[in-house]
């Protein structure tokens, strides 16, 4: 690629220039005002993008030993929306630099380095990055793990400074309040049957499809498989009783909620099943209206820590601190990483990592 860069400058004869590939994560790249020249640009809007995307990650994780720096340049590039290859003037390298803060961009160098906005090498072809480079996130993010951290210091709730901030209000890809009231509606029937085969008296799948016809047109290909099964797996069942907490997230998202409880206990079935219930879905048809970017984005970043703290606990088998709920916790995270379009992965692909 760089060759074919440096190629197409040479033609434009402006071998002077410095060669500059931005990848910002934020929605909205700002313009640039300084002389410049595009040698070219991808989007979320085209499909060149994410192929070239998973190709630079590929490489980075192949070029050296795994670090942190290395693993969150590798998670900026899965949060990147906009690739820009520039030619600069050397002389307009501080307004570029200025440029690439607002744009939240991370720098890839002719030389090979990758640098942050300010220009200070994260990773080098050979030998250390510079100590003071830091991976960028917008400023909504670094307060928002301020509040989260006071937060759960509050309830004597531990978690390390180093822990990254989150994707934030600038990056942001909100799901429509439609998808989030089908994918609840879906993981509902699951939820429902799943509670059933536990009792003596199972609601049979086809009772289900009679009185909620939407949701099965909305379930995924593990969701399918469960409901296909007549005698499921203890294990099967577990897991899609436990869809309860994930349909709490995406029903207070969409304000059929009024909140989402401290993360010390289950959630209280009854109430979510009612919200479905005694509506039903045309009356929930008309009501989705989705929470406010801040909002949704506090309870990932609060949860996300959470989970670090609950995780740890159990990994060291010490008590989990604030009676945390794991259970709770994980699929909180799994419904808000869903919402937030983490690494834009769908429904039954969507991980958790801390």
């Amino acid at each position: 690629m760089l060759n074919r860069l440096k190629q197409l400058f040479s033609q434009k004869d402006i071998s002077n220039h410095v060669l500059l590939n931005a990848y910002c994560t934020v929605g909205d790249a700002p313009k640039p005002v300084f002389p410049h020249v595009i040698n070219g640009r991808r989007d979320l809007s085209g499909r060149e993008l994410a192929p070239h995307l998973n190709g630079m990650m590929h490489l980075l994780a192949e070029q050296g030993q795994m670090s942190r720096t290395r693993y969150h340049v590798i998670r900026h590039l899965q949060r990147t929306q906009h690739h820009i290859s520039f030619a600069v003037d050397p002389a307009h390298m501080a307004e570029f630099h200025a440029w690439a803060e607002a744009a939240n961009a991370i720098v890839f160098m002719d030389d090979g380095s990758v640098r942050d906005p300010q220009g200070r090498v994260l990773l080098a072809v050979t030998g250390d990055g510079d100590p003071q480079a830091v991976v960028p996130y917008p400023p909504q993010a670094w307060q928002r793990k301020a509040r989260s951290e006071e937060q759960l210091a509050a309830r004597k709730i531990i978690v390390p400074a180093d822990l990254p901030p989150l994707v934030s209000e600038p990056e942001l890809r909100h799901r429509q309040p439609e998808d989030i009231l089908r994918r609840m509606l879906a993981l509902f029937v699951v939820a429902i049957r799943a509670e059933s085969l536990t009792s003596k008296t199972p609601i049979t799948v086809a009772d289900l499809q009679q009185r909620f016809p939407p949701a099965f047109a909305n379930l995924t290909d593990a969701e399918r498989a469960f409901l296909a099964q007549e005698a499921p797996s203890e294990h099967g069942i577990t897991q899609f009783l436990w869809r309860y907490e994930a349909i709490l997230v995406l029903q207070w998202t969409i304000g059929l909620q009024a909140e989402l409880p401290f993360a010390d206990a289950i959630c209280d079935v009854a109430s979510i099943s009612s919200t479905v219930i005694e509506r039903c879905t045309e009356g929930l048809r008309k009501q989705p209206v989705a929470r406010s970017s801040t909002e949704l984005l506090d309870a990932l970043d609060l949860t996300y820590r959470q989970h670090w703290a609950s995780r740890q606990a159990i990994l060291k088998k010490t008590p989990v601190p604030a009676n945390l709920n794991d259970g709770v916790l994980q699929e909180r995270h799994h419904a808000l990483n869903w919402l937030v379009r983490f690494e834009d992965r769908e429904w039954d692909d969507v991980d958790t990592p801390t």
